[in-house]
């Protein structure tokens, strides 16, 4: 028997619609994964792990074939035997037919696309994107040609439609479509097995450890990609993660986390409430604590002299105290809010900010507001986005987004957010509300401008608003910062006050392997106007969650806390930085990085002194306990529910062990 004659047997048939249907799959998504190769034809090695990573592919787009088509070999089950008799049973199987290629040609265009952004398949930023759709679209439509590339995805299904029909494939299928419902049925049930084994047995977690991260995500099937990450998007540490007997995995944590000198309130084993002792007297200075989109440390000419990008922050720096070694804990805003809040390490899943029962949680505003500051969350777009309304709102902070504003307050905006001049000038102006009411204030300010479609007033710099990218908004992000603190000078608060500069993740983290540590480097800057904090340069590895209680240790303050990162400054013993993606969890301490993964899976690696390129090691038992201690210490508290502010009594306890 020739392929021909195994192939006409095989559809001529009610449900040998299914097999061209799964065969269209397979080939537009196998040539999806070859256009996403070549766009990365310089990241990926042309060894055997690439090629073994193309098989693991090829499996993957069956199994999701399998599933995606599912609802049609129910429906070709129900049809009875006259639908495709008449002249509109048969019109509509053809309008069926173009619906399905369009819709298969759709999303492998915009694979490539989210590969384009990312490096990655379809993970938890495209089902957030799906959630918030308002944001999303309008990004899309501002960042491409969308009326082209619908043009595009037409013709192209067009296209595929023509040749099906002039090959004769679809009137060949639609004359043997008339089976009895005995065979339909048998043939539904069959199908239906296949999908049950794809669900058993396929899992995203069965693909090797590929020392290249490209050959890992080319390995991925777009759709199954991004409906494990749908599944998957809070993981249960104790279920899916390394684990040790829980006091052993607390007092180690305690260990690591008092190495700044902080003492154990109460003999609870399974509480991190410390008190914390500065000498002298405390700084009462408001904070503004800007928080920049994506702002990689390379941007930076104070950490890549090789750049021009940023003349206003790097003048800044000099004045200021630079961390030159400090890290995002994750890739995403919702990851940099959580660790600069909470000062926890990033639990598996979705960030705390998104969670369910993230209310009255232990903040770095918590500490603020017990020494009597009004604290407050501004964002340039709508707060409803990422959750971020509800956590701050539902933690103490004001809110002070787009929603909140008057029309007149908006200069300039794209679909993520009014630009961060005008985001700045609200700022100013609730910084001097606060002065008039007598209070200190502590202000989270989250900038938007430096996000695709990469879109700000004009005549600000000399980059072209939208066709100067990613340059251009670094360079108009900074001349916007830089004109904020031109602009407070004139203000009375503004000698007493501390602006602090940090990004939320870096602007990349794409690699070769799956968390690559020079792509979470990110800036630290705190400048002080009035000299109360000096200007110097901190050389240590730190990461996001060190940053409150270093705040408050430069501040002098005593105070009561539940915080994972310490002092910087005086921590004993070796540095270390909490930093990782959805799954995978890592430890980074100088030259090491372990990282724990799905399915009680750990891996360690070398780090070269310079480059940070990676190799794996043999796991160290000590290094392996610190990881998992710092992680399942995390989730065990935010689970239980331990992880709260202090209530007034409680704090006013824990102050009297100071004093």
């Amino acid at each position: 028997m020739n392929i021909t004659t195994f192939l006409s047997r095989l559809i001529a048939r009610r449900q040998g619609a299914t097999f061209i249907l799964l065969g269209f799959f397979v080939v537009i998504s196998q040539l999806t994964r070859l256009f996403l190769l070549c766009k990365s034809i310089h990241s990926v090695d042309f060894d055997h792990s690439l090629f073994f990573s193309l098989g693991w592919g090829f499996l993957f787009d069956v199994a999701a074939g399998v599933l995606f088509i599912a609802p049609a070999a129910i429906l070709l089950a129900i049809l009875p035997k006259r639908f495709f008799v008449h002249t509109w049973g048969r019109f509509l199987a053809h309008v069926g037919f173009g619906l399905f290629l369009a819709v298969l040609i759709f999303i492998a265009v915009a694979e490539y696309f989210f590969w384009n952004e990312f490096s990655a398949r379809f993970n938890f930023i495209a089902v957030d994107y799906l959630v918030y759709t308002h944001e999303v679209v309008n990004n899309i439509r501002e960042s491409y040609p969308m009326p082209l590339i619908f043009a595009g995805i037409i013709c192209g299904s067009a296209l595929l439609y023509w040749l099906s029909c002039r090959t004769g494939l679809i009137r060949f299928w639609m004359n043997s479509a008339l089976e009895g419902a005995r065979k339909r049925w048998l043939f539904a049930g069959g199908w239906s097995v296949m999908v049950l084994l794809a669900i058993l047995t396929i899992d995203s977690e069965m693909l090797p450890g590929f020392s290249n991260n490209y050959h890992r995500e080319l390995a991925k099937n777009g759709i199954w990609a991004f409906c494990a990450a749908f599944r998957n998007n809070e993981l249960d540490y104790e279920q899916f993660y390394s684990t040790l007997p829980l006091e052993k995995a607390f007092q180690t944590i305690h260990a690591e986390i008092s190495s700044d000198g902080s003492s154990f309130v109460g003999k609870d084993p399974y509480d991190t409430l410390r008190i914390v002792h500065n000498d002298g007297p405390p700084l009462k200075l408001n904070v503004i604590q800007i928080t920049v989109e994506s702002l990689s440390a390379s941007f930076l000419g104070s950490f890549n002299p090789k750049s021009r990008l940023t003349p206003g922050l790097d003048a800044i720096a000099k004045n200021s105290l630079v961390f030159d070694n400090f890290y995002a804990t994750g890739t995403r805003t919702d990851r940099g809010m959580e660790a600069l809040t909470l000062s926890l390490p990033p639990t598996p899943g979705r960030s705390l900010v998104k969670r369910p029962h993230n209310e009255n949680l232990f903040t770095l505003g918590s500490v603020f507001r017990s020494q009597g500051y009004d604290t407050a969350f501004l964002y340039g777009g709508y707060g409803y986005f990422d959750n971020m309304n509800y956590f701050f709102g539902h933690n103490g902070y004001r809110i002070v987004d787009r929603a909140a504003v008057d029309s007149s307050d908006i200069t300039f905006a794209n679909a993520w957010g009014a630009c961060d001049e005008d985001l700045f000038h609200w700022t100013l102006r609730e910084a001097d509300r606060s002065y008039t009411n007598g209070k200190p204030f502590f202000y989270f300010v989250m900038t938007t401008s430096n996000h695709r479609p990469y879109t700000y007033p004009d005549n600000r710099i000399d980059l072209p608003s939208k066709i100067s990218g990613r340059d251009g908004a670094v360079k108009y992000t900074d001349f916007a910062i830089a004109k904020l603190i031109q602009d407070a000078q004139s203000h009375p608060w503004f000698s007493n006050t501390v602006f602090v500069i940090v990004a939320d993740h870096c602007a990349s983290v794409a690699g070769k392997s799956e968390i690559p540590v020079p792509n979470y480097h990110i800036p630290l800057i705190i400048y002080t106007p009035g000299g109360q904090i000096a200007a110097g340069h901190i050389p240590d590895l730190a990461s996001q969650i060190d940053y409150a209680p270093t705040l408050l240790g430069l501040l002098n303050w005593s105070y009561a806390e539940r915080f994972y990162g310490w002092d910087i400054r005086k921590a004993k013993g070796d540095r270390r930085a909490l930093i990782g993606n959805y799954q995978r969890l890592g430890l980074f301490e100088p030259g090491i990085l372990t990282v724990l993964r799905p399915q009680q899976g750990a891996d360690e690696y070398s780090l070269s002194p310079f480059t940070l390129a990676q190799k794996r090691r043999d796991l160290n038992p000590t290094d392996l306990g610190e990881t998992i201690s710092y992680y399942q210490t995390a989730s065990y508290l935010y689970r239980k529910r331990l992880f709260q502010e202090l209530t007034p009594e409680e704090n006013a306890r824990a102050l009297a062990l100071i004093h």
